[in-house]
């Protein structure tokens, strides 16, 4: 698709898509890194009373249905995780600084 070529889609449309091969990601992103099973069984969702910033992003379909399923609230979540991760690369840096 092109930025000339934009169209509404539904999620199953962009199933068959992404099967087909005519979706491509646009940038080749690093391959996350392994975690252990055990990982995120602790965790907590902490509300950070920050101003939040509107932004587009895309997500593998399979994430968003994740956060959907469990209910209201999905993109805080999400930022939530977020927050964890870039919490936790902040405090790695500073131990080895």
């Amino acid at each position: 698709m092109t930025e000339r070529d934009i169209r509404g889609a539904s999620l199953s449309d962009l199933r068959r898509m992404k099967e087909s091969g005519e979706l491509r990601p646009s940038i080749k992103a690093e391959s996350a890194p392994d975690l252990p099973d055990d990982f995120w069984d602790d965790a907590e969702v902490i509300n950070h009373s920050k101003p939040k910033e509107a932004i587009s992003m895309r997500v593998d379909a399979d994430i968003l249905e994740f956060f959907k399923a469990q209910g209201k609230g999905h993109l805080t979540r999400m930022n939530a995780v977020l927050r964890s991760y870039v919490d936790a690369q902040r405090s790695k840096a500073s131990r080895k600084a």
